[in-house]
């Protein structure tokens, strides 16, 4: 197995107990993703496929990269839309940006008629705290946290900075959570909740939502802020899923809840089922790297 200088330096500076754990989920994952590169998704149909990225919005080749491995999936598994995961555009949400750092990567993505529906970073806060990109059509964004539905899935999204109006949001998100009747809840926004990578566990999310996502049978949490992709196994029903590896990337580490997690650019992709999930963490060689199956509440 090969590991990469800048994954060297890290491991050296660990202690030997640390360092045999990291090595041997790093040889399990290597494994694992030797045996994925070329394993195709399931030839069932899917009621509908999505996928999710976020921290893209450099206008770099890393970005370009990822943007075109999203447009190589889209034309063997066609998706309906796209979660944006918050900095979308880099440094400071400027909207003048906008046609460097998302309308040409995702040029491909949008001539299809493929749906973006974003959330707030907080480099897109820097700008007019974000208001161009709320009215920024291809957004979609129907305000700074809101609601959408793909049967059988109600999507959440949220504003995760500091200066939201939480008292406000967590009431809306409760009524939204306690009033829907689809069996699947996905919830997303920027920042992280249970994270191995530079910003680690955020214990007043931990707080204030995960109790939501218990009540309510949230089963999947989708976020950026760390630029990597980390899948969690589930935490009182709940997936949690990091993907911030869309245009920048920073190195990773493994936690007791981690099911997988690189720092490799990628997107994550989302086959849709009645009673389950299958999500696919994919590199911008179009390698499936990661699989997982996502199902229901069992109660």
């Amino acid at each position: 197995m090969s590991i990469k200088r800048r994954q060297f330096l890290f491991l050296t500076g660990l202690n030997s107990v640390t360092l045999a754990g990291i090595l041997t989920k790093m040889f399990n994952t290597h494994t694992n993703a030797l045996e994925l590169s070329n394993a195709s998704p399931l030839k069932t149909n899917p009621i509908f496929r999505f996928v999710s990225v976020a921290d893209t919005g450099t206008g770099g080749k890393d970005q370009f990269a990822v943007a075109e491995a999203m447009r190589r999936y889209y034309l063997q598994y066609p998706f309906d839309f796209v979660i944006l995961g918050g900095d979308n555009i880099y440094e400071d949400g400027e909207i003048e940006k906008i046609g460097d750092v998302f309308e040409k990567p995702y040029k491909a993505l949008l001539d299809n008629k493929v749906k973006f529906y974003a959330c707030l970073g907080n480099h897109d806060l820097r700008s007019n705290n974000g208001e161009w990109e709320l009215e920024y059509p291809n957004f979609n964004m129907a305000g700074r946290y809101y609601t959408f539905e793909y049967q059988p899935i109600q999507f959440f999204a949220l504003d995760t900075n500091i200066n939201a109006d939480w008292k406000a949001q967590l009431n809306w998100l409760e009524k939204e959570l306690s009033n829907s009747k689809a069996p699947w809840k996905i919830v997303f926004g920027h920042h992280q909740i249970y994270s191995s990578g530079m910003y680690g566990l955020n214990e007043e999310f931990i707080e204030i939502l995960t109790p939501l996502f218990k009540k309510y049978q949230v089963q999947v949490y989708i976020n950026g802020h760390e630029h990597d992709y980390e899948r969690t196994r589930p935490i009182n029903g709940t997936t949690y899923l990091t993907c911030g590896a869309g245009a920048k990337q920073r190195l990773v580490d493994i936690s007791e809840w981690t099911e997988y997690a690189t720092s490799d650019f990628s997107f994550a992709a989302f086959d849709v089922y009645n009673d389950r999930l299958i999500v696919r963490g994919i590199d911008v060689n179009n390698h499936i790297f990661d699989q997982g199956v996502i199902k229901l509440f069992n109660n």
